[in-house]
């Protein structure tokens, strides 16, 4: 690191925008529950060459940076990392040292925010995102790619309170693509989520049957057990739970389009037992098919 210039920024392709901290403090006063997070600033580093960053004191805001090719080096506190393409680091609000830089022979290239808000411990908390937590391996992220320009763009025209908020709605999309990776990334292969999917339709369609896990494992040639396991693992609920809840999805635009019996809808559900069927229905609901009924008719 010590045998080329350092420079902070200030790169040919670089894209940078640092929004004015007295207009975000106008915009989280007068809209509070618009901004419980947002983003101070957004760039785009291509083959940042001598890019270095040192931060004694640390930084106020959460770090995010996404290398998308060569590698670069980040110091927190007294541990050393290693980023290469295809990984990101998220790195909390902290007090604590900071360092952090392009390799020399291989200089990265990154995609990067800043991002603070009120409630921003309580959030780190609940994602576990901790100080030493170090780089994530992910497959090439083009959706998180294609919303950081969204933000870039929107941040781009001006800082209104709707491109603002427009801003902070799509950092929470940008957050999902990686925090919630397998819920974002296209498997090009047929895989586990491809049975799922499939299954999902299949649900669908019998909606008006009676199905057992084995009714559903047979069509891929899969156990009971680990047709279970790979679709808990994907939707975190079981194949029945699941069934079941597209059912009562169902019930409610039955109960809510037509004046059929209680009965009735029960039959084309798959349920022979009338009363069955509302007990299921008010535990999924909270309330019973007749009173979803009434409450619904009223509303519109």
């Amino acid at each position: 690191m010590s045998n080329y210039l350092k420079r902070r920024d200030g790169f040919e392709g670089e894209k940078i925008i640092n929004v004015p901290q007295k207009l975000l403090k106008q915009a989280v006063a007068k809209h509070p529950a618009l901004f419980a997070l947002f983003i101070t600033h957004i760039g785009y580093f291509p083959k940042a060459l001598s890019h270095f960053r040192e931060r004694k004191k640390g930084c106020d805001d959460n770090i995010f940076i996404y290398c998308t090719q060569g590698k670069g080096h980040f110091i927190i506190d007294d541990k050393k990392f290693e980023i290469t393409a295809n990984q990101f680091l998220l790195v909390p609000a902290t007090d604590k040292y900071l360092r952090y830089w392009a390799d020399s022979d291989d200089p990265w290239t990154i995609y990067w925010l800043h991002y603070r808000g009120s409630d921003l411990d309580e959030f780190n908390n609940s994602l576990k995102i901790r100080l030493h937590n170090g780089p994530i391996q992910i497959p090439f992220n083009q959706k998180a790619l294609d919303i950081w320009s969204t933000i870039y763009q929107s941040l781009e025209m001006g800082y209104s309170i709707e491109n603002l908020c427009n801003a902070t709605f799509c950092l929470y999309h940008f957050l999902a693509t990686f925090v919630f990776i397998d819920k974002h990334i296209l498997i090009e292969e047929k895989g586990s989520s491809d049975i799922v999917a499939d299954a999902i339709l299949y649900m669908k369609s019998e909606i008006n049957k009676k199905l057992s896990v084995e009714d559903i494992s047979g069509k891929y040639n899969l156990s009971g057990s680990h047709f279970s396991s790979l679709f808990r693992k994907n939707t975190g609920m079981s194949p029945i739970d699941y069934f079941i809840h597209l059912k009562m999805q169902k019930a409610c635009q039955l109960l809510y389009a037509s004046d059929d019996k209680i009965k009735i809808v029960a039959l084309q559900l798959g349920y022979d037992d009338q009363y069955y069927f509302s007990r299921t229905f008010k535990k999924q609901m909270g309330i019973s098919p007749e009173q979803y009924r009434v409450t619904t008719k009223k509303m519109t």
